[in-house]
């Protein structure tokens, strides 16, 4: 006999939101906190300072969201493509029922570690000052050789060729090859610079094995070195952060101009270098001017030299004519200096004369006017005298007397101007108008 089936229970009917809530719920407490490696995609920062993207692999994405504070503790600006370490919590935005990691940190991945050997090499080396403006130096403008360390087989080397060929045909270039990647790309880097480095200017009388022999041909002189790669990752980068590769390049007894990678693309080559050029075809055409623009220059500089030296040989050929006139006719010479003796003799004695004129004119004028003059003196001083004897009178103080006031003074002469100055009994003498009083102090004497 067959068992009777059970019955089936029906399924929890749940709202969407609560539903969303609860799976949110499930997430924090199965996985938060949670860390998380990826590739950036679809990087976007809002105006509000939000950050939004997704974190894929191989296999899948994630919908991730930074906000504002967490964005601003960022020590690098992320971009698409790049490996990076998060760490926050995951939740569910109900609004569209979609997971997505809320991000509270953000590291390099990969080469995080690399970036920040990058960061030390380069603090230290800038603090020995290897990447002091003051030792930069300009690039020549016509180099008698270039000199490109790059690989045989870059691409690279195939820009900066046919970048020098367009350009600069007639100068010699001199390529020394040598790894661009991998391990023993930085010592290969440094023997082929310093291969160049015997090539230049101070080098070439130094370096005994490279003295032409019989029938051979001289080494060009190198006055421009060009270091150069194409553009890559950090890691694939990484020989141009060498240490000793730096100091190399720091030794460069030329100009050296450094275009490694893309614009984007610093290494420490580039902080060594004199120059640094945001690509290696940039770097061929720093170099080197079209020679167009030397030969229409050379082509300026020859017709202002032409036209200079006929106005020379115009300006002689005049001095020559009238030195040659000066020379065959010593006599106009003379008689033109008697001329100028004449006149000179004769305004002499105009001028004389004038002066002389002048001088009887004015004694003339003296003369007749003295008389007049000196009654006129007379009466002003007469006049400025009465005035004078006028406020002298004024000043008399006898007329003070003669209003009714007296003079009081005691015995020795002193002038008696207060009461406290007398005592009881004091003689004093009172000078009138018209004679002197003699008067004792009374007790009285105060009121």
């Amino acid at each position: 006999m067959l068992d009777a089936p059970s019955p089936v229970t029906a399924p929890r009917i749940w709202q969407v939101g609560a539903l969303c809530r609860a799976v949110a719920d499930a997430l924090d407490a199965r996985f938060n906190p949670v860390a998380v490696r990826g590739e950036i995609s679809n990087f976007s920062r809002a105006a509000s300072g939000h950050c939004y993207f997704s974190l894929k692999d191989e296999t899948g994405q994630i919908r991730c969201a930074m906000f504002r504070r967490a964005a601003g503790l960022l020590d690098f600006a992320p971009r698409d493509g790049e490996l990076v370490e998060l760490r926050g919590r995951l939740g569910v935005y109900e609004q569209r029922g979609d997971l997505q990691l809320i991000v509270e940190s953000m590291s390099r991945a990969g080469q995080g570690a690399l970036f920040e050997q990058f960061l030390k090499l380069k603090a230290r080396l800038e603090q020995e000052g290897l990447f002091d403006a003051a030792r930069k130096r300009e690039l020549p403008a016509m180099p008698r050789g270039i000199g490109i360390v790059t690989s045989l087989g870059a691409a690279a080397l195939h820009d900066v060729v046919t970048a020098l060929r367009r350009r600069v045909p007639h100068i010699p270039v001199v390529l020394s090859p040598a790894l661009v990647q991998g391990a023993g790309a930085p010592a290969d880097l440094v023997r082929a610079l310093s291969n160049l480095y015997r090539l230049t200017p101070s080098g070439q009388g130094l370096a005994a094995d490279l003295a032409p022999k019989k029938g051979a041909t001289q080494s060009p002189c190198i006055d421009v070195i060009l270091l150069v790669r194409g553009g890559g990752s950090m890691e694939d980068l990484w020989a141009f952060n060498d240490e000793q590769l730096a100091r190399t390049i720091a030794k460069s007894p030329v100009p050296l101009v450094s275009g490694v990678g893309h614009e984007t693309d610093f290494t420490i080559a580039d902080f060594c270098a004199d120059l640094r050029a945001p690509t290696p075809t940039a770097a061929a055409e720093l170099v080197a001017q079209p020679r167009e623009v030397w030969l229409g220059a050379l082509a300026l500089a020859g017709e202002r030299l032409h036209d200079a030296l006929l106005r020379q040989i115009d300006s002689q050929s005049q001095r020559v004519d009238l030195a040659a006139s000066r020379l065959g006719r010593p006599s106009a010479l003379l008689a033109r200096q008697q001329l100028r003796l004449g006149h000179q003799a004769q305004r002499l004695r105009y001028g004389a004369l004038s002066d002389l004129q002048h001088k009887a004119s004015l004694v003339q004028g003296l003369e007749a006017n003295f008389p007049e003059k000196v009654r006129r003196a007379a009466a002003a001083a007469q006049e400025r005298l009465a005035r004078a004897r006028l406020r002298l009178e004024l000043l008399d103080p006898r007329l003070v007397l003669q209003r009714g006031y007296a003079w009081l003074a005691d015995l020795e002469g002193s002038a008696i101007t207060r009461a406290s100055q007398t005592h009881i009994g004091q003689a004093l003498r009172a000078t009138l108008a018209d004679g002197e009083v003699d008067l004792t102090v009374s007790p009285q004497r105060l009121i």
